[in-house]
């Protein structure tokens, strides 16, 4: 149990770890080129691990270098054989991702995980990769891991893909797609959730050379016969991530600053600054620091947070410390996240005294005067941090498991028990 004590935050910059969604591109690329590449600022974290043992599985080198540099030696999208399951905690991006590399083996490969990571959906992916060929199957036929994936056709092609729930499904098949004969064209039955995730994936497969395109809303093309290049990379600071601090800055009055953020990242989480300005906060991007400044009184707001769902929870928290409500809309896919994120939020601001009320894709957060509770984090690391937030203004917050941030941010409470 970690007893967050309530204090007077001070105006202050804060340097944030890699982001989590580039650091699993980055190797992910990486592992698919030939030669060495460094990669800078690596996210040292669980999910990050497991991607990185399993990239070690399919026959890339790794090697932590004393600068915390990592050093990548790639297998040229020819993953060796491994016969025994991979085993991948609750990490779902490295599920999804590392699935689309194990339809370029020739052998099976089994993915496997923890109890909650085995009832998240694949099927939508194992179809589409069943549509080119590639033999791709849930063990127990419900569409959960564990999954089943070997490769050996590669001529590509058209193939279809549900992408509603999950944007890492389109990405898996956009990063392995450059390796068949004839490349992908993927067609999707509607709008991809969470679009910025993709764009990153896009702009990470540039970054080593291969090139992929959106040909519309709903089509995306990877030409064939391309080759990853190494290289040396770095990985910006996550801003999932950042919007914990950003947050902090909103519900206390101090000036939050987030160091090293440029003006034209990509990471979707960047919105979530002005989300918090819509709720009147001040916000200021100066160089390379973009700070939140809360301005009191803050008011609710109405938004779409489709495209930005890791930053829902801290967005909820913070419009429990606002006048009026707030309604979070489009956020249907984070009921299979980590736990089912409506019901997480919605249940734990409710145990502080706040009007949560929760529909199939929204919440509604109606601000009032938060109460000390234990915080249940339902091992989510983003309820973890979320809720850590309140506990700066509210006495009594207790966050149950708190060693739940490792999963992304292993740093984090030291670096929020500095504020």
């Amino acid at each position: 149990m970690k007893q967050v004590i309530s204090r007077n935050v001070q105006d202050q910059v804060v340097k944030i770890p890699g982001s989590k969604s580039i650091s699993h591109r980055m190797l992910i690329c990486a592992a698919l080129a030939d030669g060495i590449s460094e990669i800078y600022n690596v996210l040292d974290s669980q999910d990050i691990s497991l991607t990185r043992k399993t990239l070690e599985c399919m026959g890339a080198q790794i090697e932590s270098r004393q600068d915390g540099v990592l050093s990548v030696t790639g297998f040229g999208g020819r993953p060796k054989p491994w016969p025994d399951p991979i085993h991948l905690g609750n990490s779902g991006t490295s599920m999804r991702l590392l699935a689309g590399i194990a339809a370029l083996g020739s052998t099976p490969y089994t993915l496997t995980g923890d109890e909650r990571m085995r009832q998240r959906p694949m099927g939508e992916l194992l179809d589409a990769l069943g549509r080119i060929r590639i033999s791709a199957g849930s063990q127990n036929n419900e569409g959960t891991p564990p999954v089943v994936i070997q490769g050996g056709d590669r001529a590509g092609g058209r193939t279809l893909l549900d992408c509603s729930r999950s944007s890492q499904y389109l990405s898996a098949l956009l990063m392995a797609g450059a390796f068949f004969d004839q490349g992908l064209v993927i067609d999707l039955t509607g709008p991809a959730v969470s679009q910025p995730y993709i764009d990153l994936t896009l702009d990470v497969m540039k970054q080593f050379g291969v090139n992929a395109f959106q040909i519309s809303d709903t089509c995306y093309e990877v030409p064939g016969g391309q080759t990853y290049s190494s290289g040396t990379r770095s990985v910006e600071p996550d801003l999932s991530n950042a919007g914990y601090f950003w947050a902090a800055g909103a519900v206390t009055g101090a000036d939050i600053g987030v160091d090293n953020i440029g003006t034209a990242s990509l990471q979707g989480d960047l919105k979530q600054a002005y989300i918090f300005e819509k709720m009147g906060c001040m916000v200021n991007h100066d160089g390379r620091v973009l700070r939140v400044k809360g301005h009191p009184p803050l008011h609710g707001v109405d938004v779409d947070m489709s495209d930005t769902p890791d930053a829902v929870p801290a967005v909820a928290v913070t419009a429990a410390f606002a006048e009026g409500t707030t309604r979070i809309t489009n956020i249907g896919h984070l009921r299979v996240k980590e736990c089912d994120r409506i019901d997480a939020v919605c249940s734990q601001l409710t145990k502080m005294g706040i009007q949560a009320v929760q529909g199939p894709d929204f919440m509604e957060i109606t601000g009032g005067t938060p109460h000390g509770a234990v915080i249940e984090t339902f091992n989510d690391h983003r309820i973890a941090m979320a809720f850590a937030v309140a506990g700066l203004r509210v006495d009594g917050i207790q966050i149950e498991n708190p060693v739940c941030v490792e999963k992304s941010f292993p740093t984090f409470w030291q670096l929020f028990d500095a504020l």
